[in-house]
């Protein structure tokens, strides 16, 4: 079974926690306002995914693809630190997930072949550069996502088999993101998540 995980559009806000001298006036006419974006922070994010599926069975073959979409919303908490114009951080996201989608089994007829993903992880290493209250962001780490298998029968729903499992795979993602008030942000972010090939052990679930 192969999975490609792609969180798209998110949109953040978020807090830091940062000292008095985060902030600092220039002695100019007009005044500009100059952020560090070094600190702690925790913040909240909301966006669309969609996770691509392709189903195989042993001595088989292949059974179809589909895609599994949907929405998510959960946090994150980081640590950035700016020297200069750079910033490299870490970055801790948990995401519940509503990603759900299906396919004609191409084996069986009559059969569905059902993915759902409810919870995703990631754990990644952030590289960016800041403008004043702009910061733009590259990162990568590590994803972990909660799966779901079913297989039903179409007519009735009646399930037929079904499996999960936590997957363990790679990530990386880009986000811009702009100071709106002392020590508040919001932003936009892109993440793919690769999560390989796995094999999963199916159980004979002959009810609702």
């Amino acid at each position: 079974m192969k999975e490609v995980l792609l969180c798209t559009v998110a949109l953040i806000a978020q807090t830091a926690s940062v000292s008095a001298a985060d902030l600092v006036a220039e002695a100019l006419p007009m005044v500009t306002r100059i952020d560090d974006w070094s600190g702690f922070y925790t913040g909240i994010n909301g966006g669309f995914a969609s996770a691509h599926q392709c189903w195989n069975v042993v001595n088989v073959g292949g059974l179809g693809c589909h895609s599994a979409t949907g929405g998510t919303a959960c946090g994150q908490i980081g640590y950035p630190r700016q020297i200069a114009n750079s910033v490299f951080g870490l970055e801790a996201q948990g995401n519940w997930a509503d990603f759900k989608g299906s396919n004609a089994d191409l084996a069986f007829a009559g059969v569905q072949d059902e993915s759902r993903i409810d919870e995703f992880g990631l754990f990644t290493g952030q590289v960016g550069y800041a403008w004043n209250i702009v910061l733009v962001c590259m990162k990568g780490g590590a994803a972990g996502v909660s799966d779901k298998y079913r297989v039903f029968d179409l007519a009735t729903g009646l399930t037929i088999d079904k499996g999960s499992e936590t997957r363990w795979g790679s990530a990386v993602g880009a986000s811009l993101e702009f100071g709106f008030a002392p020590n508040w942000s919001v932003g936009i972010e892109y993440d793919h998540a690769f999560m390989g090939r796995r094999d999963v052990d199916f159980f004979f679930q002959p009810h609702w």
